[in-house]
């Protein structure tokens, strides 16, 4: 099954370290922030700190706003997200420092109980035309213009900038569009 998600659904969230908001796209049925196998969030970063504990998850960052983000985690390994869609995949257990480097930033979130799912995140600045069967879960956001999505029956789907298409059932897509996450999710 095929769902639009309007960004008008959206709802903020505290963080779990209580220094700011999260907007939350999606969570798995029956979740809270504090149990959940998978949950897609967006937020803004205005000054450099520590990110939340999310020990047992793995975190997926996507930076979507903004102009740079060094994460440092353990004080040891460095990600460096400098480009309008870099992404960073790390251990929800880490200590991760986040260090602006011009100015406030927005991400988007992917984070997966490491007992229940995997994800794996793929984005795309450039104009393309892709083609996906996953048996799991897919999710795609769309950050500009609209991406129209097409399933094995010839239905067309049109997802708006900041909107989120979900996909529940393994069926062929083929997607159309630029600046846009893809994010399918597989039970372990």
């Amino acid at each position: 099954m095929i769902t639009i998600i309007p960004s008008s659904t959206f709802k903020k969230v505290p963080w779990k370290n209580g220094k700011g908001l999260t907007t939350e796209l999606a969570i798995n049925p029956g979740a809270s922030l504090s149990d959940f196998k998978w949950r897609l969030s967006i937020a803004s970063v205005t000054e450099d700190g520590i990110f939340s504990d999310f020990s047992g998850y793995t975190r997926n960052l996507v930076l979507i706003e903004g102009e740079s983000i060094h994460l440092t985690h353990d004080n040891n390994k460095t990600d460096k997200l400098t480009k309008h869609l870099d992404f960073s995949t790390f251990d929800g257990s880490c200590k991760t420092f986040g260090k602006l480097q011009r100015g406030g930033i927005k991400d988007f979130n992917i984070m997966t109980a490491k007992d229940s799912y995997k994800a794996e995140v793929s984005t795309y600045t450039s104009s393309v035309s892709l083609k996906i069967n996953h048996q799991g879960l897919v999710f795609i956001y769309s950050l500009s213009n609209v991406i129209t999505v097409t399933d094995n029956e010839n239905s067309v789907y049109k997802i708006t900038q900041g909107d989120l298409l979900h996909l529940t059932d393994p069926i062929d897509l083929e997607i159309n569009g630029q600046s846009l996450i893809v994010i399918a999710l597989s039970a372990v």
